[in-house]
């Protein structure tokens, strides 16, 4: 454990940024909400799991990988599963097999390490239907036409965490009016199901559950009545987050104070495609594995994400991914061969303790790399979540590494050589930029700038002695 590392997230439920004091420093516990598994995931789906794939990171880093909980739930029991089984003519089981591991798959592909715990809805049936039966007891559901529903009326503290009366939510909100329903507000706990959907017997007959008393089990299952951090998308917080806080307050007793279930709750923005929200209709909307398919690497994903504070509205742009493949070929050539410095750099974390503040890393990691401390940079690239630029094919592969691959001394002198001098002309500072390329091909090479970044192609006289002395 770093016992002196402060931490500052900015808490949704308080709508300011506080200092991170989990409930046990030996158990750090998180919970973030997954995906419902009936088809790809677009690239909106990766933010979050990108954002709290970092937390995730420099939480382990601060209080040690084994004492910290991540679990993160697949929904595999969801009206639009069955509608994907009656489309298709597929089983239920085979669509959300094949589902989840196609986002096991594109998620790791963009450098996600899998949560601790990744439990299955339908795993966790007889603890909805228990909490179910404590939320009645308390007063806090009933029973009506094969429906169970919460009573939103007898959680005074609803709407606290999306800041909304319960007026204000009746009139925004799509809200399905049912003779059964004693308040407009009131959610769907369990629901009955007919012969050709999946259902599980309950006492208020063969039904399944609501979406929100889904990750309200789990969580209290996994983590307990109450954990440090609860996360997703901010198009989560109504009605899911807030159905969540109230059935999870009043099931363990909290119904009064509202202090149970997460103490810290994250937000990310949404994402847009080249400045508009991303649509089928508009022709923006794209999975992570259509991205993946046309040659953007998985890391460069990553990157443009990371690029953006995870609170402010991303956009994602082709441009932004052409520059992100430049930035990380730069980096991935001044870090290849060299040796990992042992803690991450005091300036990177300091950005990430900042409400992760992933923006400003990315910064502070271009001036380690200016510096030349490639040590730090690739510890740095390691807790945001980049590979070693050894296991890079692209890069491994690509043009720079094929043309000087040969010719590479032990301490890379030529990779710092060769970006330097690129970074020389970002800076403008074409003068010394000049007088660094006719050095370095007076050792025999011959340097360009590409697509993909600065190459250099060794003549017959390439002599590598040369090189030393020009860092």
């Amino acid at each position: 454990m770093t016992s002196d590392r402060v931490i500052k997230l900015h808490n949704t439920k308080t709508r300011k940024k506080e200092v991170f004091a989990p409930i046990d420093t030996e158990n750090v516990r998180m919970y973030v909400c997954g995906p419902t598994v009936y088809d790809r995931a677009h690239i909106g789906n990766a933010r979050p799991v990108i954002v709290f794939d970092v937390l995730y990171r420099l939480l382990r880093d601060t209080y040690g990988t084994d004492h910290v909980t991540y679990v993160r739930n697949f929904t595999d029991v969801d009206d639009k599963i069955n509608a994907k089984a009656a489309q298709t003519g597929r089983s239920i089981a085979e669509i959300c097999d094949e589902t989840t591991q196609w986002y096991l798959d594109d998620m790791r592909a963009v450098g996600a390490l899998d949560p601790d715990e990744m439990p299955r809805a339908t795993a966790y049936i007889p603890q909805m239907i228990a909490m179910i039966e404590t939320l009645i007891k308390g007063g806090h559901a009933y029973a009506a036409e094969g429906h169970v529903l919460f009573s939103v009326e007898s959680y005074e503290k609803y709407g606290a965490l999306s800041g909304r009366s319960i007026d204000d939510m009746i009139a925004g909100a799509r809200v399905e009016v049912a003779p059964y329903k004693r308040n407009p507000m009131d959610f769907v706990l369990w629901k009955p199901s007919s012969a050709d959907l999946p259902g599980w017997e309950s006492p208020w007959g063969r039904g399944r559950p609501g979406w929100h008393i889904e990750c309200s089990a789990m969580s209290y299952e996994l983590l307990g009545a109450r954990f440090d951090i609860h996360g997703g998308g901010n198009d989560l917080m109504f009605p899911h987050h807030e159905n969540e806080i109230a059935q999870s307050c009043c099931a363990t007793g909290h119904a009064g104070d509202g202090e149970g279930f997460a103490n810290v709750w994250m937000h990310n923005e949404m994402l847009q495609v080249e400045g508009k929200k991303m649509s089928k209709s508009l022709g923006n909307f794209f999975t992570v594995r259509d991205l993946l398919d046309s040659g953007v690497p998985g890391e460069v994903i990553r990157f443009v994400f990371l690029s953006t504070h995870y609170r402010k509205p991303m956009d994602w742009t082709a441009q932004k991914a052409t520059e992100a493949q430049r930035v990380l070929r730069v980096w991935f050539n001044s870090t290849h061969g060299v040796t990992e410095s042992p803690q991450a750099p005091a300036s990177v974390v300091n950005a990430l303790c900042s409400d992760l503040n992933t923006s400003l890393a990315i910064s502070e990691m271009h001036q380690l790399q200016s510096r030349g401390q490639y040590g730090e940079l690739k510890n740095a690239m390691g807790l945001l979540g980049f590979p070693a630029a050894e296991e890079v094919d692209w890069f491994v592969d690509g043009p720079a590494m094929a043309s000087i691959s040969n010719h590479l001394d032990e301490g890379g002198v030529l990779f710092s050589l060769l970006f330097k001098w690129q970074e020389l002309r970002n800076n403008k500072n074409f003068a010394a930029a000049d007088d660094l390329k006719a050095k370095i091909e007076a050792a025999g090479l011959k340097l360009s700038v590409g697509a993909a970044g600065p190459d250099a192609v060794p003549t017959d006289d390439f002599d590598p002695a040369k090189l030393e002395g020009l860092l």
